[in-house]
């Protein structure tokens, strides 16, 4: 199939995704042509850039802007949600420092994070609180081989190692094997990310690709800073869903590896069900 025959089925893909998301209590986020129905919100409030975010073929495409810069921005949401279940695809470059956030203010800055730091010590599918006390609930962290391009061939997995300061390791609930993250995980193609939040104080779950993946309680969890009667006082019993462009500044540990020049995140088939 040409670009131009992808370019003329994006609608049709876009309205079977949305019909096939009914048929289970799902309702469309995304309406595969457009930015409708999301606001694009720089990282910093004094920070011009909102981030480079477009629609191509039924994809949501973010990216730095002006690429390579260094300055990273969130796509966040119109609507705000209390319990639900969002269903989303996603297919980031390799070295680009993305993730979903639920629960989010609508600056999209402060709310928690399901990671998808598809960079060297990344991970994938675990939670951090942004602006939240700092917690990173992670089983294990990947590297990658990669091949004269760039694109990764491989995915080495090992413990968290997130080089970073202040970041407050927190042990998850349930944490699959990283064999069976490995198993399920499409390596330069799209995931499926399905992801389930209930409760003033949510209780976190996390499915890729049909597998389940990782699970947090965050009423039950203990951590420096962690005050759950603070975080609902601070984010709300419902919030935004945002999607993350990294920046990466001159004093970031991770230089390039955090967002590499040119990189961009891609998403799809974005739907919701509120529960």
């Amino acid at each position: 199939m040409t670009r131009r025959d992808l370019i003329a089925a994006a609608p049709i893909m876009a309205a079977a995704a949305r019909n096939a998301a009914a048929a289970d209590g799902f309702r469309p986020l995304f309406d595969g042509v457009s930015l409708n129905g999301w606001m694009r919100k720089s990282r910093a409030l004094n920070q011009p850039s909102m981030g480079q975010w477009s629609v191509e073929d039924g994809v949501i495409i973010g990216g730095q802007d002006p690429p390579g810069s260094g300055i990273g921005s969130y796509l966040v949401s119109e609507e705000s949600f209390g319990d639900f279940e969002l269903q989303i695809e996603a297919r980031p470059d390799w070295r680009a420092d993305t993730g979903i956030l639920v629960r989010t203010v609508e600056q999209g800055n402060v709310g928690i994070q399901v990671l998808l730091d598809h960079r060297p010590h990344g991970g994938i599918g675990g939670y951090y609180g942004n602006g939240l006390a700092n917690f990173h609930a992670w089983a294990y962290s990947f590297d990658a081989e990669t091949d004269a391009k760039g694109i990764p061939t491989k995915l080495i997995p090992g413990p968290p190692q997130e080089p970073s300061t202040g970041n407050k390791k927190v042990e998850l609930d349930f944490a699959a094997p990283v064999e069976t993250f490995l198993k399920v995980w499409k390596l330069n193609g799209w995931n499926h990310f399905r992801i389930r939040s209930v409760g003033a104080i949510p209780q976190l779950t996390t499915w890729i690709n049909g597998e389940k993946i990782a699970a947090l309680d965050l009423a039950k969890m203990k951590s420096p800073g962690w005050d759950p009667e603070a975080v609902l006082a601070k984010i709300g019993r419902k919030g935004h869903i945002a999607l993350e462009v990294h920046s990466n500044g001159p004093n970031d540990k991770l230089g390039k590896d955090r967002w590499a020049p040119g990189a961009v995140c891609r998403w799809r088939n974005i739907s919701i069900k509120e529960l």
